[in-house]
């Protein structure tokens, strides 16, 4: 599963870890191993720019997903099509903040917030109720079941 990732943002971080988590959240909700996909991090400025021109909403945010060929997870035991998924865009200092309020660590937070996007690539969403409490708690036990294999 080719996934790029490129740092923008000025932030410094284990990047490798963002890859793992993805790699894995892929492999649970049974993506094609050849789906490409690419995760960038950005500053706030540049997240603030993408949020306005794209959600209509000022301000940075912590996350943002562009899906590309609309691809589907896999079903019945099979993987899902080939091709690309989209980009996740990730803004590290926002992610800083909600961590501290959260109580938890920067990764453990750009971990939720990549997995959260990924979900949104592969067409879930949170706008109404039953599909807020489906995607987060895909999101829960995807990155509960990542936590118990790797310890992170």
């Amino acid at each position: 599963m080719p996934v790029e990732l490129t740092n923008e943002s000025g932030v410094v971080l284990v990047e490798s870890e963002l890859q793992d988590v993805v790699l894995f959240g892929m492999s649970q909700m049974r993506v094609h191993p050849d789906a490409e996909l690419a995760i960038v991090l950005v500053d706030e400025t540049a997240m603030e720019q993408l949020h306005l021109q794209w959600m209509g909403e000022p301000g940075p945010t912590d996350v943002l997903s562009f899906p590309m060929d609309e691809l589907r997870p896999g079903r019945d035991g099979e993987t899902s099509a080939e091709g690309i998924l989209g980009d996740i865009v990730l803004c590290p200092t926002v992610a800083a903040s909600q961590a501290e309020a959260a109580g938890h660590s920067v990764m453990a937070e750009l971990s939720l917030l990549t997995i959260h996007g990924l979900l949104h690539l592969l067409g879930y969403d949170h706008s109404e109720p039953e599909g807020e409490k489906e995607m987060f708690g895909l999101q829960a036990d995807i990155l509960k079941k990542y936590s118990d294999q790797t310890g992170r």
